[in-house]
């Protein structure tokens, strides 16, 4: 018998549900996290080869607390448990992800129990993880790529002078929060685009790369506006009208660069953009629901739209729940998104592109018109600590240690460059001596 059934084409509103599904009430807000780090030898300070390191520890930490395997082609490439994972990135960063909870509190509990077990471990192969936005000592040229298929392409395909130092070399938190429907999903979501080069400002930690001194707060953020400006930055315009529907278009107008089908990678190449492959297919293949979800991981603005909010632009700190208690105290309070608003109502979004291009090398002494970046960081502080002490939930207490450097207009990095051209005297020994008593002093 001939079968009829004819095939369905791929369409806008199929995407739309992807997102359209998350919508939850403010009641049943979670907060969630992704905490990349850098894993370093703990005597050479160099960056751990997956061979040498890397997939020891992964084997020991899943025989000892059961966590399973996450392979690509045998290779082991993390390890899950439940909802939460323990990947790795392009140059073995070591990512955890944490499933969303209602509080910070819980968050911080989960991640400081993990830490523990893992550091024990790492201790006893040598390794250290840093929380510090680049390598510190090894640079791409010396840092091998994680063999995951995935990644193999990705490495050969980004354009951009930068796109390997992204790739291999850099740390980053990110935070993800919960919308109610369209509209709450767009207000947050170009409210969180102009906060984030504030929030790369306020949080930049990565000025020593390579053993040497860039000229540059944070290297990773520079590193990411030299990284494939078909999928980086950005994804709307800030002045004009947006909609979930013009985000999918966004994402579908970006070039393929591969697809996966069973078993097999497909390398496209940017031969074709997603739209095109909607509408034509590629090869012998349709588009489909799974290679839509596929594109949109591998389109990388700073603030990019799920069925939550995810905000992608932080160097690694060591007070990574002070990220998340500025953006639950801005986003998840009406009052505070009305008074950040009103703070930045009369900036354009060439504005704000222009101030994400001047805050890599300035921070805090980045100016926004006629304005350094440090008052506004101040007035995004006092509104997130006011609407947080509102909530009752004692999560501004988090804010504490980035209130210590902005209220002096210091970002990380300012008192990392003041030391490394002072007490240190350019000795690397001494920065990741550093970085390793700030992360026991968070804990």
């Amino acid at each position: 018998m001939i079968n009829t059934q004819t095939k369905i084409k791929l369409e806008k509103e199929d995407i739309l549900r992807l997102y359209t599904e998350g919508y939850r009430s403010s009641q049943e807000y979670t907060i969630g996290m992704e905490y990349e780090r850098l894993p370093i030898s703990s005597s050479s300070y160099n960056a751990v080869d997956y061979s040498l390191g890397i997939t020891e520890f992964l084997r020991q930490f899943a025989k000892e607390e059961n966590w399973d395997y996450i392979t690509d082609d045998y290779n082991i490439i993390g390890l899950k448990q439940n909802h939460d994972t323990i990947t790795l990135e392009p140059g073995c960063q070591i990512e955890l992800s944490i499933k969303p909870e209602k509080t910070i509190f819980e968050l911080q509990e989960k991640i400081n129990s993990l830490n523990k077990k893992m550091n024990k471990i790492l201790d006893s192969l040598n390794i250290t993880l840093i929380e510090y936005g680049v390598s510190p000592l090894s640079t791409h040229k010396n840092i091998n790529i994680l063999p995951k298929k995935r990644y193999q392409i990705m490495a050969k395909y980004l354009w951009g002078i930068l796109s390997d130092v992204m790739m291999r070399e850099t740390a980053g938190i990110q935070g993800t929060f919960d919308f109610k429907n369209e509209e709450d999903a767009i207000r947050k979501f170009k409210l969180a685009n102009k906060l984030s080069p504030f929030m790369t400002a306020m949080f930049a930690n990565s000025p020593i790369r390579g053993g040497v001194e860039t000229g540059y707060k944070t290297f990773r953020g520079l590193s990411w506006l030299n990284t494939d400006n078909d999928r980086c930055g950005f994804a709307c315009n800030l002045d004009r009208d947006f909609s979930l529907e013009s985000y999918i278009d966004a994402v579908i107008k970006s070039p393929v660069i591969f697809l996966n089908k069973g078993n097999t990678t497909i390398n496209v190449n940017g031969k074709i953009n997603f739209e095109q492959f909607m509408k034509h297919g590629f090869e012998n293949y349709e588009a489909t629901i799974d290679d839509y979800k596929l594109q949109a991981n591998l389109y990388f603005p700073d603030v990019r739209m799920r069925n939550f909010i995810e905000i992608r632009n932080h160097d690694c700190v060591s007070m990574p729940f002070a990220i998340l208690a500025i953006y639950k105290g801005i986003l998840y309070n009406d009052d505070a998104m009305k008074e950040t608003e009103e703070l930045f109502k009369e900036y354009s979004n060439n504005d704000f592109i222009e101030l994400r291009y001047n805050v890599p090398k300035n921070a805090l002494q980045a100016h926004l018109r006629n304005y350094e970046v440090s008052d506004i960081a101040k007035d995004i502080l006092y509104i997130a600590e006011k609407s947080l002490i509102s909530m009752s939930t004692g999560e501004e207490k988090f804010l504490e240690p980035i209130k210590e450097y902005t209220l002096n207009n210091l970002c990380p990095a300012d008192i990392i460059l003041r030391n490394w051209n002072g007490l240190w005297n350019k000795d690397i020994q001494k920065l990741i001596k550093y970085l390793k008593n700030l992360s026991q002093l968070s804990t």
